[in-house]
């Protein structure tokens, strides 16, 4: 699809975002109005569902994705900075939806212009738009939902490319899981820290100043798991680098 650089975007705050990392949404914001795009925020809008999906209340999860799609349905776009909200949106909505005769197509109308961040601005602003400086070695952590649900590996990748004085350089086994996997870690807290110990040396075999990822759930996690060690690498969505508001400090960081 070319770049396209006309219309709304819904910007759908994710909860982490909301309570942890609120640069992500200035960033996400920063990038696309530079790119001609219109941001809105909508401000009565909570939870995708996920947890409640993940956790088997159905239920519960319905009447999130259903106020999702009402908040939403009218943008010409939704955009998300994380890929596990984003697979909810786009996979589980029309799935749970599918036998409600009121909401089935809108659902599915929604989960079709719906766009991890990343994604959007690789395929629909285009990376020329970026126009950051970061001189910087770097490494990019793939989340399971990004890369499983969603295909998301070039995007990235392409973007961080424009980005002026950058080094990325690829870890091993890049697409093993870091153990975080929402409610995963809570339910096995010994196979998640394990998962990210194994994570966390893999990223520091590379040298790496900085690591770099599209989730905040998997970000918190290894940031945590990094800091216990007191590794001197400091942790950012990749939106913040592309904006130009990676300067201070990184996830996790007082």
């Amino acid at each position: 699809m070319p770049p396209d650089r006309t219309g709304t975007v819904g910007l759908f705050a994710t909860c982490l975002m909301n309570a942890m990392r609120p640069n992500i949404g200035f960033a996400a914001a920063r990038l696309l109005e530079d790119a001609g795009w219109r941001v809105e925020v909508p401000r009565e809008q909570t939870c995708c569902g996920q947890p409640a999906y993940n956790g088997g209340d159905e239920d519960a999860a319905r009447a999130l994705a259903r106020r999702t799609i009402a908040q939403f349905e009218a943008f010409d776009a939704l955009v998300a900075p994380s890929g596990s909200c984003l697979a909810t949106l786009k996979h589980d909505y029309p799935r749970l939806l599918r036998d409600d005769p009121l909401w089935a197509g809108r659902a599915q109308a929604l989960a079709d212009k719906s766009w991890e961040l990343l994604t959007f601005l690789h395929e629909r602003v285009g990376p020329e738009h970026i126009r950051s400086r970061f001189p910087h070695r770097v490494t990019y952590h793939d989340s399971c939902s990004g890369l499983r649900q969603l295909g998301i590996h070039e995007a990235p990748r392409a973007l961080l490319a424009r980005v002026e004085g950058l080094r990325l350089v690829e870890a091993e086994e890049r697409e093993v899981c870091c153990g975080f996997g929402g409610t995963f870690s809570v339910k096995y807290p010994a196979l998640s820290e394990r998962l990210a110990e194994n994570k966390v040396q893999r990223l520091l075999a590379t040298r790496a100043e900085v690591v770099l990822g599209g989730d905040l759930g998997c970000l918190l996690h290894l940031a945590g798991r990094l800091s216990r060690i007191c590794a001197p690498v400091r942790v950012y969505h990749t939106v913040e680098v592309l904006a130009g508001l990676a300067d201070g400090p990184g996830i996790g960081q007082a």
